[in-house]
């Protein structure tokens, strides 16, 4: 009998925790256009639950979280493809990322090598096993970040360290990923997996709204989709109002509202 094909992006949820794993290990995770897709497809299913107050983003296998987008892909679309097509969906794949309403923690071991790095940077918090190295090493086959490492990388841990970074190709350590500010914390590779579950349990066990609300907050004094963050919470905030109510009854019973600022 032949084994199932799992999708190289998989996404489940137990409890108030959510999973997205990566799992195109004999390619150490590299992206297609397909999981490109996948982890939109992945992001929408997980936030549409209701349970759910903090996703994981991890890979299947040990040797990479990911080593970012497959050459083999990319590097085929030529220069319009590469613009109009492969940049653009990875941008709304980690933009998606970047804008769940629940915080979100990459558990990384092995490579996270560009648009790996990328995904990672895209999420909230990061934690590293001791083994893992961590790079954006686009120059060094003749191009460049495509997918908002140039604008992540040096908002995390200042210009100058991401130049080198970037500059340089070369990956980092866990050490200096963590001295850097890079990763939040660095674990012994068999504890990985068991430290961002129990980091997950802990901000999964405060008041929901509370802590999505503190993203939306914090992500908007970085200048990330403010507008989106202001309205959203100033539509949360009127919806809970008398005024509220009364607007919504006059417009459906046809006469002019008696407001009172509540």
């Amino acid at each position: 009998m032949t084994a199932p094909i799992l999708a190289p992006i998989l996404a489940s949820a137990e409890g108030a925790v959510g999973r997205i794993v990566l799992n195109r290990p004999e390619k150490m995770n590299a992206f297609t256009a397909e999981m490109l897709d996948l982890l939109e497809a992945a992001c929408d299913e997980l936030e549409s639950n209701p349970a759910v107050r903090v996703v994981i983003v991890s890979s299947a296998t040990d040797k990479a979280f990911s080593a970012g987008a497959d050459i083999s892909v990319g590097g085929k679309l030529g220069p319009l493809g590469k613009w109009s097509l492969w940049a653009r969906a990875g941008h709304r794949g980690m933009d998606r990322v970047a804008g769940m309403r629940v915080p979100t923690i990459a558990a990384i071991r092995g490579v996270a090598y560009g648009g790996g790095l990328e995904l990672a940077l895209a999420c909230d918090l990061r934690i590293a096993s001791e083994l893992a190295r961590l790079a954006l090493p686009e120059v060094t086959i003749g191009t460049t970040p495509a997918w908002d490492g140039t604008a992540r990388l040096p908002a995390l841990i200042g210009a100058a360290r991401a130049k080198q970074m970037i500059y340089s190709g070369q990956p980092v350590d866990a050490q200096k990923a963590l001295a850097w500010g890079l990763v939040n914390e660095v674990v012994p590779g068999g504890e990985l997996a068991a430290r961002a579950l129990e980091l997950a349990t802990q901000i999964a066990g405060n008041a929901p709204i509370a802590v999505q609300a503190a993203k939306q907050l914090i992500d908007a004094g970085l200048g990330h989709r403010t507008a989106a963050s202001i309205e959203s919470l100033a539509s949360g905030f009127a919806a809970g109002t008398e005024d509220m109510k009364e607007g919504a009854a006059a417009f459906g019973e046809k006469r002019r509202p008696r407001y009172t600022g509540r």
